[in-house]
């Protein structure tokens, strides 16, 4: 007992003395003082960083609903759906497909035709106020009717209406104000700053005689600001130049901001690039001061075709063949090729540098982005979920999915253009610090931003004075990139002597797709006779691949693509390309642009999908495969 006691009385007294250790030393912790740091230390570098450091992927051009043209004929997902569906959730399309993303986009702008905004909720809901106009109860009837015969006269009978820019709905102007505010709504309700950005916007359609002249206004502001007005309709005008009246005055009134997207020209028929105004003035100064500022970027690519540039303008370029839909407009008048030079990307861009020269400024000075322009609710830009451009072409062993008839109806086959032409295209990507409303906005305008035709592939473009091929393996590429040169959308003045632009590039696949081809450079020039000259530069080529003396890859990547089976490999090509290039034939004197295109290994078509899929055959002349793409803004270089 006595050995137990001494035990117990060792064994505490042993506790109190590791308690008093304790207590000692959490007391002189305590009263230790602290080493302040100086006052020029810092420790976080990215306190005071602002350069964007992010790239997010969206889409500026997607119908619901609330556009006339999509809700007469069957689209039955609205805005509340479509901001889900981007956010990655699960949703059911209007024919009654699950439909998810296997990623969520980071940013929509939902972009609603203006003209008779909200239309055909208000039929599905029956209106009273509504269906006191005698024109609307006749289009209710019908398209309550429930068939799709009836829906479609319900929608010619709209139709006439655009044609003409009648308003059937002019004295009822409270409905346009109503169902802009229940938009809007959805997008404040579905805006998350830092995780999914809902920009408001809308769509203006004009259509003189057919030729496709539309934009998507984009807003800075939210709610409160964009409440103070009604969308702009072509019913208003079909002239630009009104637009951008209309866009000034909203300014002025409400200290925000906003901007228009003009859509890719191969529908115009020559309109979107003209030498001449929409009501046949000469291209002055003035008029390209106000494009350049309302129009800062432009929808390269979209289900519609892709608009950087066309075989016949650019013969020499073998990837001009892609995605393009070339045969004419909405409108009865046949496509000519005096048209083309006016229409795409590429051509519009070396003409501007000619109007610099003589207005004093370039009109066509923008970058590039791509979106989808579908009509469906879903935004969906990847060749293996397809949801079509309408509702009617939602997936489907229905031969209507491939020989829908889009434009051209009436008129000569060789003016038609069919469903199974249609691509998938495409995404904006956007450079920004913060992923909010006024941080991609902002890059927009200044034009920090690329298209993909659907990918996700990551690049990066600077160019300055005094890069150096070192650069690409900086720790601090992008800080250095950006205070030694300029980023996409960015300029160049200033030529040091002696001294020839370089560029510094790099280019990372999508992480779910598809290894990489080929990094190119598209430079175009005004010469001193005022010509102007395009020239494609291979500059990096995967797997090794030498660049010749043409200045291309000395051979193709390959193809992987089983067509039966719809799938591919990423044994060719690869996941990362990176380089430094200089001009070789740099004229300090001459104006001139740089952009880059970034090509993957072939992949498998939307129509391969299809035809795996539902057990059909792939239309005659379908391309079974196609080469995914990126182009970039360019960046300027001015004399002087």
């Amino acid at each position: 007992m006595m050995q137990e006691a001494a035990y117990r009385s060792n064994a505490l007294f042993g506790a109190a003395i590791a308690l008093s250790i304790f207590f000692v030393s959490d007391s002189h912790a305590q009263d230790a003082p602290k080493v302040a740091p100086s006052e020029t230390a810092t420790y976080s570098p990215y306190i005071t960083q602002d350069f964007p450091n992010r790239v997010l992927f969206g889409d500026t051009h997607l119908h619901t609903r609330y556009s006339t043209d999509a809700g007469l004929i069957g689209t039955s997902l609205g805005p509340e759906e479509a901001y889900r569906f981007a956010r990655g959730e699960a949703v059911v399309s209007s024919t009654g497909i699950p439909a998810k993303l296997q990623r969520p986009l980071d940013f929509l702008v939902v972009a609603d035709h203006s003209e008779n905004f909200g239309l055909e909720p208000a039929l599905d809901e029956k209106n009273k106020r509504l269906l006191a106009n005698a024109w609307a109860t006749e289009v209710e009837k019908l398209y309550s009717a429930g068939d799709l015969e009836s829906k479609l006269k319900a929608y010619d009978m709209w139709q006439e209406a655009m044609n003409t820019l009648i308003d059937p709905l002019a004295k009822e102007a409270w409905l346009g104000r109503d169902m802009w505010k229940r938009y809007t709504a959805a997008a404040e309700q579905y805006n998350n700053p830092g995780v999914f950005s809902a920009l408001i916007g809308y769509e203006w359609t004009p259509q003189p005689n057919g030729r496709n002249l539309h934009r998507v206004v984009i807003f800075r502001d939210g709610k409160e600001k964009a409440d103070s007005i009604t969308p702009f309709s072509a019913y208003d005008s079909e002239d630009p130049e009104d637009l951008w009246r209309w866009m000034a005055k909203y300014e002025s009134s409400t200290g925000g901001s906003i901007l228009a997207l003009a859509h890719n020209g191969n529908l115009s028929n020559g309109l979107m690039f003209d030498d001449v105004t929409l009501s046949g003035k000469p291209l002055s100064a003035d008029y390209a001061k106000r494009r350049r500022r309302w129009e800062p970027i432009y929808e390269v690519t979209q289900m519609k075709g892709t608009g950087e540039t066309h075989p016949a303008l650019s013969p020499d370029d073998e990837f001009a063949e892609f995605e393009l839909f070339d045969r004419g407009s909405f409108g009865p008048e046949p496509k000519t090729r005096v048209m083309l030079p006016r229409e795409y990307a590429r051509a519009a861009y070396m003409r501007g540098l000619a109007y610099e020269v003589k207005l004093g400024v370039n009109p066509f000075k923008f970058g590039m982005v791509g979106s989808t322009d579908s009509h469906t609710g879903l935004a969906t830009s990847a060749e293996d979920q397809y949801f079509g451009k309408v509702a009617a072409l939602e997936p489907t062993a229905d031969p209507i999915r491939f020989d829908e008839i889009v434009t051209g109806r009436p008129g000569p086959e060789a003016a038609r253009t069919y469903a199974w032409q249609l691509g998938t295209a495409g995404l904006a990507a956007v450079w920004a610090r913060e992923n909010t409303r006024t941080a991609i906005w902002d890059a927009f305008k200044r034009k920090e931003v690329y298209a993909t035709t659907g990918t996700r592939m990551r690049v990066r473009v600077f160019a300055g004075w005094g890069l150096a091929k070192s650069d690409l393996d900086r720790s601090d590429f992008a800080r250095h990139g950006y205070e030694d040169g300029v980023p996409m959308g960015g300029d160049l003045t200033k030529a040091p002597k002696n001294k020839s632009p370089s560029l510094l590039i790099r280019a990372i696949r999508d992480p779910d797709g598809a290894n990489l081809d080929r990094v190119q450079i598209i430079k175009g020039w005004l010469d001193k006779t005022g010509k102007t000259h395009e020239k494609i530069y291979d500059v990096a080529c995967s797997d090794g691949r030498q660049i010749n003396s043409e200045n291309r890859c000395a051979t193709p990547v390959g193809n992987t693509v089983n067509v039966k089976n719809a799938n591919y490999t990423n044994a060719i090509g690869d996941p990362f390309l990176q380089v430094h290039w200089t001009d070789p034939a740099f004229d300090v004197s001459e104006h001139a642009f740089y952009y880059v295109r970034v090509l993957e290994i072939p992949t498998p078509r939307w129509t391969t999908f299809d035809a795996k899929i539902f057990g059909v055959k792939l239309p005659e002349g379908a391309p079974k495969f196609l080469q995914e793409r990126a182009y970039t803004s360019p960046i300027w270089f001015t004399p002087g």
